[in-house]
Formats: C-alpha cells, structure tokens, sequence
C-alpha cells in the first residue's frame, strides 16, 4: 500500500514525477507559445481559427481523460503514462509535419494528440498524492507542480532556440523539441516506483458517482478547478494573438509565456504550506482574487508590462484555484472511489477548458482583447461564490453545537 512507502522513496517518486512534469510542462510552453502563430501563418490574416489546434488539443485532453484514469486504474500507472508519452511524441511529429507541408488539418491533428498525451500527464499529482502520506499529501501535489517552474525557463528558452532550426521553415524545429522532450517523458516514468492494486483503481467500486458529485465539498472542488483553469486557458490562449495585433515579436510573446508559467508554478514551493495553515478555501479563493486582478491590469492597456504583469497574475491564481481544488478533491472519495471520480473531476475542468480554448480565438478576432478578459469575471464570480457557499456549509453543523445563551 503507499503509505508503507519510507519517507526517502516517497520523496525520491515526488522528485521524479516534478521532473518528469517540467518536461510535460516544458512541451505545453512550446505549443502555447507556437501553435496559435503557426496556425495564423496557414490562414488568412485576422482568421478566428487561429486557436483551433487549441481548442482541439484541449478537447483530446478532456475526451481521454476519463478513458486514461480508468486504463491507468486496469494496467497501472506506469503503462499508463508511458503510453501517453507515446502520444505526445506522435502528436509533435505531426505537427512538425503540418508546419514542414504548410497543412492547417494536419497541425489540428498533431495538438489533438498533445491535449491526448496531456490526459496522462495530469495525472502525475495524482500519483504523488496516491504515494504520500495523509499530511504530505498537499505538499505532494504542490511539490510535483513546481516541475513547471523549471519548464518555464526550459520551455520558453527551446523555443526560442529552434524556432528558426529548419529555416525557412519557421516553428519546424519547435515541435521536434517537444517530441523529444515527449520521449525524455516515457524515459523517466520507467525509473519511478509506482504501487499499483488493480482493485483500488478499477472505477468500479463504492458509492454511485451522482452521489460523490452531490458532495458541497465536491461541488466546490469542481468548481475552483474548473473555472480557474478555464480562466488562464482563455487569456493564455489570446495573449500570443493579441500581442501579435499590438505589434510585438515571437520573442515578446515567448517570454510573457515564459513569466507567466513561472508564475504558474512557482507558488508549487509553498502553495501546501498555505493550504495547511490557513485552508484551502481561502487559498482558492485568493486564487480568483489574483485571477481577477489578471483582467483588470489587461484593461488597463496594451502596453509589454500589462501583457507581462497579467499573465504572472492569471498563472499565480491558477495555481492556487487548482491545486485548491485537487486538494479538496482528495477528501471526497474512498480508494475504491479514486479513479473515476479523478477521471471525473479531470472531464469537466477539461471540458471547460476547451471550451475556453476556442471561445479564445474567436473573441479576440471578432470582440477584441478586452472582450476576452470581460469573459474572465462571471466565471470567477462563480468561484468564490462556490467557496463561500462550502465555507457556510462547513460552519452550520459547528453553530448548531454550540449551546444557545
């Protein structure tokens, strides 16, 4: 069971998973900052079809992402995010294909893979969860996330490096990086000891999910999860495409993405410190809080700094509202429970996170930026009224107790 893991081994799979999600991150960087101007270069100019391959990459993570916990739950772990590694390297093959042939269908197929590969790759703070013990659980999660801190610089940096490697075929050299990152994925995840019972993760035992799901605490949990990254993909998505618009470079744009997914993970060092002395609810809470500070610096101008300061607020709220929101998922369920109601949880941020994707492009073509960042507001409006709401619930059983004066 993973609690008979020692400490040391359970820090060494923690270390190993960070690690292994600095690569993952690393090729979501590389696709953030490339695909949507890749996509732009094969249409006409000002085409709201530029975030497509987002919006698709998006739709294959939530259309595999139950699939992928309950194969994970059947052949373990390991297979499982070996596999998806095996997608990410096909999908940046593909993509290095469609920016080689100059075809628009083929890049949409090659980040349907991606988002396909990344339903794997989620998973990894589930698995440190499963090996951590109770009161390292928080920590376990935010501690593997920080593996995006590093991507940061990585990610950013290796596109930069080969975005003219095939010159002149411009972006080419970008995806054969993060293929090869993808296989330095499957690499790693062989060297991580993963405790696997195939009972505890078959989908198939304790409660109905329409029970689990009534939950206030799942509900909650859900909520900040979803709507919280569904925020970030909608203003992450656009910013490349806006700065486009306002004139800046391919570099500009890399290095907002660049800053903002520091920002993302950076927190990951201490976010399960602040979970435990003050509550998850108010670090998610807070979590929204920055995240509407995202929307406000952005309509205040077009300026670099308000394109650099937005992104760092969006990334900082996104990590608090998500890894809030895991964190309290981790309370909703029994073992037997585990993989279907993560797969569950995973569908819905996903399909919402789609959406966002798409809604993206298609407000910044035809509404504008500012357009995209009023669309922020009522989905983070949502979010702080689900942790009120839950905050409420939690305190009616404690003032019931106390004796009336």
């Amino acid at each position: 069971m993973p609690t008979a893991l020692t400490v040391s081994p359970m820090r060494r799979n923690v270390g190993l998973l960070a690690m292994t999600q600095m690569l993952f991150q690393s090729t979501q960087i590389m696709s953030i900052a490339t695909t949507p101007l890749a996509g732009l270069a094969m249409l006409d100019p000002g085409s709201p079809y530029a975030t497509v391959p987002i919006f698709l990459a998006n739709l294959g993570l939530m259309l595999v992402t139950l699939p992928a916990a309950l194969l994970m739950g059947s052949v373990g772990r390991r297979a499982g995010f070996s596999f998806g590694a095996c997608l990410g390297i096909l999908g940046g093959a593909i993509s290095f294909l469609a920016v080689w042939r100059q075809q628009f269908g083929l890049l949409c197929l090659g980040a349907f893979l991606q988002g396909s590969s990344g339903a794997f790759a989620w998973h990894y703070r589930f698995a440190a969860a499963d090996m951590a013990t109770p009161a390292f659980r928080a920590k376990a999660i935010a501690l593997v996330m920080t593996g995006g801190l590093l991507a940061a610089l990585v990610g950013s940096q290796a596109a930069r490096w080969a975005v003219d490697l095939f010159n002149p075929i411009m972006f080419a050299g970008v995806y054969v990086t993060l293929a090869a990152f993808a296989l330095g994925m499957f690499v790693l995840v062989q060297f991580i000891d993963i405790p696997f019972v195939a009972t505890a993760h078959s989908g198939r035992g304790g409660r109905p999910m329409r029970e689990i799901a009534r939950q206030p605490m799942f509900i909650a949990a859900v909520l900040s999860s979803m709507f919280g990254y569904a925020v970030m993909t909608l203003v992450m998505s656009a910013t490349p495409l806006a700065m486009h618009a306002c004139g800046f470079q391919f570099g500009d744009s890399a290095s907002v993405i660049q800053w903002h997914a520091a920002a993302m993970f950076l927190p990951g060092f201490f976010t399960g410190s602040l979970i435990a002395r003050f509550g998850v609810l108010r670090i998610i809470a807070m979590g929204a809080t920055l995240e509407i500070c995202c929307a406000l610096v952005n309509f205040a101008g077009v300026d670099f700094a308000n394109f650099l300061l937005a992104n760092v607020f969006v990334g900082l709220g996104w990590n608090f509202c998500y890894v809030g929101g895991s964190t309290l998922l981790t309370s909703t369920y029994t073992t037997d429970e585990k993989a279907k109601v993560q797969g569950a949880h995973d569908f819905l941020v996903y399909s919402m996170t789609a959406s966002a994707a798409a809604l993206s492009g298609t407000l910044q073509a035809q509404s504008g930026w500012s357009m995209v960042n009023a669309a922020a507001l009522p989905m983070l409006s949502i979010v702080l009224g689900a942790v009120t709401w839950l905050a409420w619930k939690q305190r009616m059983p404690r003032q019931a107790q106390q004796p009336a004066e």
